[in-house]
């Protein structure tokens, strides 16, 4: 039986994994935003944000919640910084991946950190920040009773109840229950199933012994690293070189990159769970979505009566059982059924609905073709603001800046292209060679090549410049860096 005495003082750490590409969400899901960063369903808050905003009221039940640990992708930094600012986090441990190495090593750094900070008595809840869940009640309400399994010793996983016939997901397989008394039901795991095959899902749907693998879970520190140590040694011994050589970046944390390339790329799934005697299943009911395709996302969303699934500026007509999502302009469909029609500014897909588990070919396709749309939107992100694409030619490019009240490009200069700039809003101080320019509404300027040069906004509300580069090569990375208040080395 497990002992309740003490358990909500023992630190409960959130570890939020974001370092997913989002690759079979394309074209909304790119490298340079992907889906996690993005939000679905009219929500104004993204997936990730909605992660973390799942996780506020959970104080009220264990009392003893520290600050999120993130884990993701180094090119994805300032996307995390910024959407937690936005909901007023900034003690978040932002953790930053040098290159992908999948789940293990990245619950590996998160592990040794909530070691070195909360000890290794301490809980970690980890979850994936591109997942949706509609119950949140019932989701902390089976968290609080994980977090009281886990002090003994267990490394839970939570299992999802199916609730249709699915092939996009692993599943768990169930054991023996622990015949628990504390409110909930846990069960020992038999094995983890790959994903199987349609008449494999139904058997399994009908069965009701087995769980869509989540891929979050629930442990104490010190159980989930000696497991590691046990069964992955080629992963927590770079990963913990890696976290003792890493290095403090503004409000980041850079894991050593020699090091932690030498971890094993493998799912914690296979590194540890599907070896381990203590792996437990919790039966979870609320309302959850990997939203990992675009029928996930069919699934998740409201329907209409034809169950149409709807997203933006969209007209149907006879059609059904499709989804549509509309970003920049109208998009009609007449006498069809069961595709997914997904509209950009820059791309247009179109698919059968239960094709797009496949979708990652059409991405590798791209992506031999080396076609740009595959890694950026046209409206790119950047940790002073963002620009937008208008016109791309031969010799010539147009791009609208916006600059964030505050904040200032690097001083930097291209060798292969000249600038113009043309303010529309705020106010810019420009940085021109040895000259110092203030520039207001309808006022311009001029940087020639090879030219340092920076772009500041010292107004209190938005900078908005159009761009006109001209020369023989216009890419982003035609830039030489001198100074950086981001400390961006490309």
């Amino acid at each position: 039986m497990v002992n309740h005495q003490k358990v909500t003082e023992v630190p409960l750490i959130p570890v939020i994994m974001a370092g997913g590409l989002g690759a079979r969400l394309w074209p909304a899901s790119r490298p340079d935003r992907p889906k996690q960063f993005l939000n679905f369903g009219g929500s104004k808050h993204t997936l990730f944000q909605q992660t973390v905003l799942r996780l506020r009221d959970l104080p009220k039940r264990e009392g003893n919640v520290m600050a999120p640990i993130v884990v993701c992708n180094v090119e994805h930094r300032f996307l995390v910084a910024e959407q937690l600012q936005e909901l007023g986090i900034s003690n978040a441990e932002i953790l930053l991946e040098p290159v992908g190495r999948n789940t293990a090593p990245a619950l590996a750094v998160a592990a040794l950190c909530a070691e070195q900070n909360h000890g290794p008595e301490a809980h970690l809840l980890v979850l994936a920040a591109d997942h949706a869940m509609s119950d949140g009640a019932e989701f902390l309400r089976v968290v609080s009773y994980a977090n009281h399994l886990a002090s003994g010793g267990h490394l839970l996983t939570f299992g999802i109840v199916p609730s249709y016939i699915e092939t996009g997901y692993g599943y768990i397989k169930r054991g023996d229950d622990l015949h628990l008394e504390q409110g909930g039901i846990a069960f020992k795991v038999a094995a983890f199933v790959e994903k199987p095959q349609r008449e494999r899902a139904e058997e399994f749907l009908q069965d009701g012994g087995y769980y869509w693998n989540s891929g979050m879970f629930m442990f104490r520190v010190r159980n989930f690293i000696t497991e590691l140590s046990q069964l992955a040694p080629e992963v927590i011994g770079p990963c913990r070189m890696a976290w003792q050589k890493a290095k403090k970046d503004l409000d980041f944390v850079r894991l050593d990159v020699e090091s932690f390339s030498k971890a094993r790329n493998i799912s914690v799934d296979c590194a540890v769970m599907e070896h381990t005697t203590h792996a437990v299943v919790i039966p979870l009911s609320a309302g959850w979505s990997d939203l990992g395709a675009w029928q996930a996302i069919w699934h998740h969303l409201p329907k209409d009566d034809a169950r149409n699934a709807v997203l933006g500026d969209v007209l149907v007509h006879q059609t059904k059982d499709s989804l549509i999502y509309a970003q920049n302009r109208l998009v009609a469909l007449s006498g069809v059924e069961n595709l997914v029609v997904v509209e950009t500014n820059d791309a247009v897909l179109v698919a059968g609905r239960e094709h797009t588990q496949n979708l990652k070919s059409l991405v590798e396709q791209l992506k031999l073709a080396k076609r740009p749309e595959i890694n950026s939107h046209k409206v790119v992100y950047r940790p002073w603001g963002y620009y937008e694409t208008l016109i791309l030619n031969v010799g010539f490019q147009v791009k609208r800046i916006t600059v964030k009240p505050g904040c200032a490009l690097s001083l930097q200069l291209h060798n292969h292209r000249a600038e113009h700039w043309v303010v529309v809003k705020g106010k810019a101080r420009v940085q021109r060679g040895e000259e110092l320019l203030t520039l207001l509404p309808n006022e311009s300027t001029y940087i020639p090549q090879q030219t340092k040069h920076r772009l500041e906004n010292f107004g209190d509300q938005l900078l908005e410049i159009i761009e006109v580069q001209c020369g023989d090569y216009l890419g982003e990375d035609d830039i030489v860096r001198f100074e950086d208040r981001y400390n961006r080395d490309t």
